[in-house]
């Protein structure tokens, strides 16, 4: 059978590309893409043992069996999963968006407050102008979009079961972005404050190490990919099994 393998991040760099067509025996794992890919790709070794796996754009297991024409995707750490996922059948829609204009807060910020609110939190992640000690020129994002998207949408529904709030709105921003520029907006907003401030700080902070989202930094004389977050560690299911890479 065969299945597609996407590349992301670091790893594209490393294969050169952004996807592979990979022929598998019946009844293979997501592991034995790992495996073909440390064959096929000596580059990659150093790198495989701290991805995480999705299949169909839903992060799984390395052992999870395969079916031809499956999308498996190859995960290095997010910059900025499977983030538990609540019944959505009860689920409000909240607005959850991937965009590759400038994020617009004001906009948004009045479109999410209502009479009944007694607070609304504001995070922004800005562009700034240096990483450690080099001068930043821009930046650039990229994702595993549709993937990133269902993740965003789940962590909003999760954010609500969790937290006494009343509505989260998500926006991150993809392609080439300058200093001071917003390259992701949370905005939630609740009956009261400490609810608020909770919420957002979960969901930056789950956002930036579970949704698959890149980001490469260019500096005065190169560029390279920022360093992501670990996994956690129901995520990391990367390992590439006893010998794989030798073969």
């Amino acid at each position: 059978m065969q299945v597609r393998v996407l590349f992301f991040g670091v790893l594209k760099d490393l294969t050169g590309r952004p996807s592979e067509a990979v022929t598998l025996p019946d009844q293979a794992t997501a592991a034995d893409v790992i495996n073909h890919c440390a064959r096929q790709f000596p580059s990659l070794k150093d790198s495989l043992s701290s991805i995480a796996i999705s299949v169909n754009q839903q992060y799984a297991d390395s052992k999870h069996e395969l079916r031809a024409g499956d999308e498996v995707g190859l995960l290095p750490p997010v910059s900025g999963g499977s983030v538990s996922r609540t019944d959505e059948a009860h689920a409000k829609p909240d607005r959850v968006t991937i965009v590759r204009e400038k994020i617009d807060t004001a906009a948004l910020l009045e479109q999410v407050k209502q009479p009944e609110d007694g607070a609304v939190v504001v995070f922004e992640g800005i562009v700034r102008n240096h990483t450690r000690d080099r001068r930043t020129l821009f930046l650039e994002y990229e994702a595993y979009e549709e993937m990133a998207l269902k993740q965003l949408e789940s962590l909003a529904v999760q954010a609500r079961s969790q937290f006494a709030i009343r509505e989260v709105a998500i926006v991150h921003r993809l392609g080439r972005l300058e200093i001071g520029e917003a390259s992701v907006l949370i905005v939630v907003a609740s009956a009261h404050r400490a609810a608020a401030f909770d919420a957002c700080r979960w969901l930056i902070d789950t956002l930036k190490h579970t949704v698959p989202i890149w980001k490469k930094e260019h500096f005065e004389g190169g560029a390279v990919w920022a360093d992501g977050e670990p996994f956690p560690e129901q995520l990391a299911r990367g390992t590439i099994s006893r010998g794989g890479a030798s073969n």
